[in-house]
Formats: C-alpha cells, structure tokens, sequence
C-alpha cells in the first residue's frame, strides 16, 4: 500500500511506525507539517493510497480529508479527545490507558474509530518514557489493525456518535502549578513526570523562571519545602513538605524575543546561582530498597553484572561518560563471565550531549571532549576479553549509542526500539569505532547505506542485517527480567568458555591487521574538523535542533 505519514515532528513514534510499515512492505513516505497548507502539498505530491498521522498538531483540512481516509493516532481510549490526554492520565494516576485510531473529520478526535488498543501505565512511570514504551507498543497494534482493515475495502469504522466523549483540553501550566508549601511528594512527582518532557513543568527557583523536566523520589533527604538541599550528577534535590525529589533537568523560561532555550543538567542551567548545597553521589551498588535518583547503578546476579545506566534523553556529556566508563571498569574486575550494558526501559543512548555542548563557553572544545569520553568507553568495551559483553537495548538508540552497543558482543533489542545508526543529520562525519564495528557487523555496503540514508531503523531490520543480535517481544516492564533470564543463561552455558577464547584471537588478529587507534584517529581527525571549522552545517544543526527550530535552509520535509 502506498502510505503517506504526516506528522508535527519526526518524532520516536512516527520514526518507528514508518520503519515498521516498510517491514510490512507498504511504500511509505513521512512529511513533516507545519499547518494546513503543508499538509495539502504533502499529499498533493505523493498522491498516496492513506495518509496517516501518527503525532499530529495540526488540523488535517476538510479539502483533504473530505477526498483521501486520512487516519489520526491519538493517544487515548475510545472517546478520549483533547491535546492532552496522556498528560492528563499520568496526572490522575490512572492505571490503564489506550490508544485510538481515527478518522480526520472537522471536529478534532470525534472521526470515525477504525481500531484501538490498551496498554498499562505503571507505576512512578513518566509521560515521555510511558509515550516511548506502552503507548507506542499500543499505537503500532492499532496501526496495524486498522490497516489491515482498511485493505479489505469493505470495513466500515465505528462511529463515535453512540460513544460520551471525555473532553481533555489543553492542561495549561495554571494546572500543572506545584505548591511546594502544601504539595506532599507523590503529589509533586505526578505533577512532574505528567509534564515530562514536554512542555516541563514552569516554576520559580532562585530568583528566576525556569521549566522543570523529571522527577524521582527520594527517601532520606529532607529540607524547608522548596529549597535545595543537594546535588547530585547534575541533578538537584528540592525538598518537599513530607519528603523530596530529584529534578535532572531545568529549562530556562524564554525571554520576551528572545531565542528558545533548551534543558540542561540543572546545576549547569543555575550556574551561579546554585546555594552551597552538598553534592551527594549515590553509590554504585545502590541497595535495592533505596529510593533515589542514580544515572548509573551496578548490580551483580548469577555470575552475570549489570551496569545499568539511564540519562534524561539518551544523551552522554563527558562528564557522564566518564562515570559509565569508570562503572564499566568495576564491572570488569568482578567475577562474573558476561557484562549487561543498559538500561531496563526507556533510551539506551543517543551519543553526546548537544545540549552541553551548545551551552558551553568553547562548544568546540567541550564537543572534543565529548567526543573522545565516549570513545573512551567504546573502545573499553571493544577491548573486553574476558568476558561477553551485552548490549540490552530496552528502548531506542541513536548515533553514538548505537554504536555503543554495537561494539558489544550481542547486542538485544526490545521487539519496539527504532535505531538510528547514523550521523549524517546532524552534520557529523562519526566516531566511536563505527569504522571499525559496523563493516564486522553488518559488511561495508550496508554500512555505506546506513551513513547515506540516515534513516531510522526497526529491531527486526536491525536483527536481519546483522546490527542485531535477538529481538526480544516483551513489553517495556518485562524486558529487563526477560535480559537476566536470558544473561544467567549465557554465563553458565559451556560454549562461552569457547566463544571468549575465540574473541580473544580475533582482537588480536583484527589488532595486528590494523590496530584500534588507528580507526580511532581517524575519525577523530574527521570530527576535529568539523567541531572547529565555524562555518560548518554541525553548528547550526545542532541549535536548531536542540532549540526544536527550523533547520538551516529548509531542509525540512518528506523522508524515503
């Protein structure tokens, strides 16, 4: 089927319900639209067969609607309308959610239904990680039903017209205000995490207006509700009137004409403004009922150690980087036979930090650094051999990460995870080994594709050529206990004794053929060029992205 998507932005489900209806072998096409006027040249110059919209802003106008079936993807039950609908679930609390699709018509989500899907919002979940993980698993089932439905040309969609519709407007910051002299922390963080990531969550702090993005409890620090009483990794402890949570990131309010900003570590967005607070690191092997906010935890089980990481939005600054590096070198002195890299849901990673990078004094210094922080790490993984390495991908991977994980010895992906394994959109000719990794996975054509084509990519495609090792269908929660099952298994099966024997001669084989440092300066020079030429596109790319502008030129628009 010749399938146009037309979406806001090219955002993670519109990524992966692209790449997976390529799987299904439908031609599909992907605009990114602005207004009305967008959506009628998309069409107009596609002539497709449906459009559908996975993540729409805007409305389809009557023109197209009235001539094309044009399908909307909402994210609620049957009934459900408004533009915030799971901001709304998480702040209620609720426990169940759905997704819907439905014809474009002129009310806004009151079209025709052709399929649905429910999904569980667990507990202490945020909106941008429940979106990622069981929205988007309960948006492709819908998808793929009403798909199905619509090839066999006589379905016809239930109307809404016998349904009570639950109106949810627009949840404005008024709603979302937290009042932290009577606000109790569950309180505080339902409030937060229903603003995560966007639009955040607009407070007064230090004097200043700024937008909160995150929030994880804590259960030992306490303090006068609403001050600071600690710092850690980046974040800041605010405490609460019974208690206090760790916010990672802040966003400063946009000034009156000025540019838009974008989230930063918190201490780096308060600069000097930040009190004398203590910084207070979590421990690596946090014990498992602490309640706290730790970017990087150890654990050890059945001759298997995990070093789990998780950082808001996938990315890695040097700093970081260079914790993970140290967590991973601990790992490697323990007794254990496999090494589990990643997180149990959400991003695995998606490289370095742009947005530390474009707030620093000398951003092409601190790309550098960056840089060769995270190579660091690939290159420790690289270089592991005595003991298997494996990369659990329990949610998406971009750039750098994604070759992160390909420098593993297996790599696992959740059956829902969109890959990313390229550089090119953001300006940037690559680092961490990829020239190394990804001909030995995947051979030097498709490595060339996947540089050219920057596209998005599925598990399953990424398992059928090779970037993949085992796709796992399990749903966000059960990933991880599915990973250890799978990890304990590896440790104790008596071919790995046999496959770390042959790892070892093929590093030393590949060493001497051509050593590590040598596909290691060579990209480096490549992206030393780059991050220090001014006039070069990564700058520009890099703000408009970070600041969800237009990019450079207009390079916006239609993909494959």
């Amino acid at each position: 089927m010749r399938i146009l998507l037309i979406a806001s932005a090219f955002n993670s489900l519109t990524q992966r319900v692209q790449a997976e209806l390529r799987d299904a072998r439908h031609t599909v096409a992907t605009e990114v639209v602005r207004d009305a006027d967008d959506v009628r040249h998309a069409v107009a110059g596609y002539e497709p067969e449906l459009v559908v919209a996975p993540m729409l802003r805007t409305a389809v106008p009557e023109d197209v609607w009235s001539r094309y079936t044009c399908l909307i993807v909402h994210p609620g039950p049957p009934g459900d309308r408004g533009p915030s609908s799971l901001d709304r679930a998480v702040a209620e609390g609720r426990t169940r959610w759905g997704v819907t699709v439905l014809q474009a018509e002129a009310e806004m989500d009151a079209g025709d239904i052709w399929a649905s899907a429910e999904c569980a919002v667990p507990s202490g979940v945020a909106k941008s990680d429940l979106y990622r993980g069981e929205v988007s698993d309960a948006a492709l089932e819908a998808v793929r039903s009403a798909l199905a439905r619509f090839a066999t040309g006589s379905h016809r969609p239930l109307s809404q017209r016998d349904l009570t519709p639950t109106v949810r407007p627009v949840m404005r910051q008024s709603e979302r205000r937290i009042d932290w002299h009577s606000d109790g922390t569950v309180a505080v963080l339902r409030t937060l995490r229903a603003a995560d990531s966007q639009p955040g969550l607009r407070d007064e702090l230090l004097g200043a207006e700024w937008y909160l993005h995150g929030g994880h409890l804590e259960d030992q620090l306490h303090g006068a509700p609403g001050e600071i009483v600690a710092t850690r990794a980046g974040a800041i402890c605010r405490a609460t009137v019974d208690g206090a949570v760790w916010i990672p990131q802040l966003r400063p309010v946009r000034a009156p004409g000025g540019r838009a900003t974008f989230k930063l570590p918190a201490t780096l967005a308060l600069g000097e403004r930040l009190p004398d607070v203590p910084e207070r690191p979590a421990p690596l092997e946090l014990a498992p009922e602490r309640s706290t906010y730790s970017e990087i935890r150890y654990r050890e089980r059945d001759g298997v150690g995990y070093v789990h990481f998780s950082f808001p939005g996938g990315a890695m600054s040097t700093v970081q980087c260079r914790r993970l590096l140290a967590a991973y070198r601990y790992a490697c002195t323990r007794p254990t036979r496999v090494v589990v890299l990643g997180g149990a849901r959400d991003f695995f990673s998606n490289g370095i930090h742009l947005g530390v990078i474009e707030a620093a004094r000398d951003s092409a210094a601190e790309g550098w650094a960056n840089i060769q922080a995270i190579d660091d790490v690939v290159e420790a993984v690289l270089t592991t051999t005595d003991r298997l390495v494996v990369a659990a991908l329990g949610g998406n991977a971009a750039a750098g990460g994604a070759m992160l994980a390909a420098a593993a010895d297996e790599v696992w992906c959740r059956a829902g995870t969109v890959l990313n394994p390229h550089y090119r959109l953001m300006g940037l000719p690559g680092s961490e080994l990829w020239t190394y990794t990804l001909p030995r996975r995947v051979g030097p054509e498709i490595t060339e594709a996947l540089m050219r084509d920057a596209e998005p990519m599925s598990a399953a495609t990424a398992r059928r050529i090779g970037l993949v090792d085992r796709v796992l269908p399990a749903g966000p929660s059960e990933f991880a206990p599915r990973v250890a099952e799978l990890a304990a298994a590896l440790a104790v099966d008596p071919a790995t004794h046999q496959r770390l024997a042959v790892k070892k001669a093929n590093r030393a084989r590949d060493e001497a053929a051509e050593p590590l440092a040598s596909y290691r300066d060579q990209e480096l020079a490549a992206m030393h060029r780059v991050l220090f030429d001014p006039g070069a596109p990564h700058h520009a790319l890099r703000a408009a992205f970070l600041r969800k502008e237009p990019v450079p030129g207009d390079v916006r628009g239609r993909r494959g």
